[in-house]
């Protein structure tokens, strides 16, 4: 039975034109050794799996060939070339600084040409190394390897060639994998191997080794439907249909979906960052100039572009911000299902009407919309209104007609003013339409209640009056300080202030807690309901009372200046005044 070799080697490239995505390098490299202006060290820097150690290889077999091509390439029929192919060259020596980066181990690098994984090396291995790349044997050329360019010492890498190796494009690895997928007769969707390139990330050696697994998977047939059940990945059908339902404001619809997405087994917090990838690929695809910066294959390129014209670019931008924020807010949430439930609420009530958003009643858009229909469409008045002044009933007093001919002042001043001004006589006699005050109470009635508290200023129920747990001062100021951690953004100031108060456990289980102001202590009275709810509920103990009182004047820490601060620090750490004397400093 033949022995099975895996694609990333078997497939791996013998000669500079073989090498996929880097044809300014290795053009560079040919270029070198045709024209025989050699450096005597080379740096390859570049992510995993994108050629470096395929590209050092074929540049040392190249460089010892006795008769290289015209065009820069090792012949493969030399004596070197034969003897490097089967492992065999006494000019060529590898050496892997992640297993031999030692100081004995550089002391032999005057035979060696190459060094992989070179910012393994230790700093006295670097060190050492230094003066011997410096000035090198005429017989020896270093070409380093890796990964990780910044962990490289700058003395060595200013005496490098360096060449920046570029991630793999999807295209490119989908037309290598299509290259493999026909030399090894395996039939393929196109739209699977561009699911394969994505996985990969830019790494073709990750790629190959990705498609030798769905090979096994699907026997030799690889279709996108398998390939998206072997690797795990949530099929982009579903991106698509969120964007379609958030433009038509189908929350229900996009629940549903959500439901049968986390059922399948896939996390909520990777679904918003596929669907943030997914809507800026739309936005993508909506200008002729940007749409080259899609890394997808034609079919699904095609796909985008349909959906953009659908999309208007506000709602794009609004879903991006929308969902950056849900990321951002993902790990600290203690319901993430919610929070990613929210999130796509909020995407599908983007392109909703002003007039139908929650609590429409007192938005300052959905007023004004209300006095435009009030005003462009006027109810007809009666006959007996749009009279002559002579149609006045008589029944009403002197004084009641006296006061309709009023001029009316700051109608819209005031709720009050509006509910108790009558429209001028003026106006009802010349047949103008006038607005109905009664129409606009309900609005009205809306602003003078004013809005609603915060939830985080409600008072909560005691949910666990039946637990009596004991805690201790630690256990209290540890869930005190949570507490504070977690309040919201809106009380930012307060929550950094409460750190710093004293609390206590006065008559177990009753804590007070001493405020250093009078205003920091109305501050906190607001919220003390929902800070007792927390601290019963954190501490397990539902009888829990919290007790707030203002500090005694011998309680309050004097209040430092800057030069008491400072010599107070450096009474108590000496090198603060040793620094400050070596720095030539003075206190402002």
């Amino acid at each position: 039975m033949e022995e099975y070799i895996v694609s990333a080697r078997k497939y791996r490239p013998m000669s500079f034109d073989s090498v996929v995505g880097q044809s300014a390098l290795t053009t560079t490299l040919k270029n070198s050794v045709r024209s025989g202006k050699l450096a005597h060290a080379y740096l390859f820097c570049g992510p995993r799996g994108v050629g470096k150690t395929t590209c050092a290889r074929i540049f040392a077999k190249t460089i010892n060939c006795l008769h290289p091509t015209p065009e820069g390439e090792a012949c493969n029929e030399c004596e070197s070339c034969m003897a490097f192919n089967e492992q065999r060259s006494y000019n060529i020596f590898e050496l892997d600084a992640a297993s031999n980066n030692g100081v004995e181990h550089i002391k032999t690098l005057m035979e060696q040409t190459r060094i992989d994984e070179v910012h393994m090396l230790s700093s006295q291995a670097f060190n050492a190394f230094l003066k011997t790349l410096e000035e090198p044997p005429a017989h020896v050329i270093f070409i380093l390897a890796t990964t990780e360019k910044h962990k490289i010492l700058p003395t060595i890498m200013s005496r490098c060639q360096q060449y920046d190796f570029e991630r793999m494009t999807v295209q490119n690895t989908i037309n290598h994998l299509k290259m493999v997928a026909e030399k090894e007769g395996v039939t393929y969707e196109e739209e699977a191997l561009a699911v394969i390139a994505e996985k990969a990330d830019g790494g073709m050696r990750d790629a190959l080794s990705i498609f030798d697994q769905a090979v096994s998977f699907c026997q030799g047939n690889i279709t996108y439907q398998k390939v998206i059940e072997d690797l795990n990945v949530l099929d982009t059908e579903n991106y698509f249909r969120i964007v379609d339902l958030a433009l038509e404001n189908k929350v229900t619809e996009i629940m549903v979906l959500l439901n049968d997405i986390i059922n399948h087994g896939f996390d909520g917090g990777n679904m918003v960052l596929g669907l943030a990838s997914h809507v800026r690929n739309v936005m993508m695809a909506k200008d002729p100039q940007t749409l080259p910066l899609l890394e997808v294959s034609e079919q699904q390129r095609i796909k985008y572009q349909e959906q953009a014209q659908r999309c208007p670019t506000s709602f794009l931008y609004k879903a991006l911000k929308i969902m950056n924020q849900c990321d951002i807010n993902y790990r600290q949430s203690n319901s993430k299902r919610l929070l990613v439930e929210l999130t796509l609420i909020q995407v599908a009530q983007i392109t909703q009407p002003d007039d139908e958003e929650a609590g429409a009643g007192r938005s300052p858009k959905r007023l004004k919309s209300l006095f435009k229909k009030l005003m462009s469409n006027p109810q007809p008045q009666p006959a007996a209104q749009v009279a002559g002044a002579d149609r006045i009933p008589v029944s009403r007093t002197r004084k009641e007609q006296e006061k309709e001919h009023q001029p009316i002042k700051n109608v819209i001043a005031t709720p009050s003013a509006v509910a108790e001004q009558p429209a001028p006589a003026a106006s009802v006699l010349s047949g103008q339409p006038r607005l109905k005050i009664g129409s606009l109470m309900s609005t009205f009635q809306d602003l003078r209640r004013g809005p609603e508290k915060p939830d985080y200023l409600k008072e909560p129920e005691i949910t666990n009056k039946e637990e009596k747990e004991v805690f201790s001062q630690d256990e209290l100021e540890l869930q005190w300080r949570a507490m504070c951690n977690r309040m919201p953004q809106e009380m930012k100031g307060m929550s950094a202030r409460m750190k710093n108060m004293t609390l206590r456990i006065t008559d177990y289980p009753n804590i007070e807690v001493v405020v250093d102001n009078q205003i920091l202590l109305d501050e906190i009275q607001r919220i003390k309901g929902r800070v007792r709810a927390t601290l019963a509920q954190k501490l397990h103990n539902g009888n829990i009372e919290v007790t707030y009182r203002l500090a005694e004047i011998e309680e309050v820490g004097k209040i430092l200046t800057r030069k008491e601060l400072f010599d107070k620090m450096r009474n108590e750490n000496p090198a603060i005044e040793k620094l400050r004397i070596l720095m030539n400093l003075e206190m402002a």
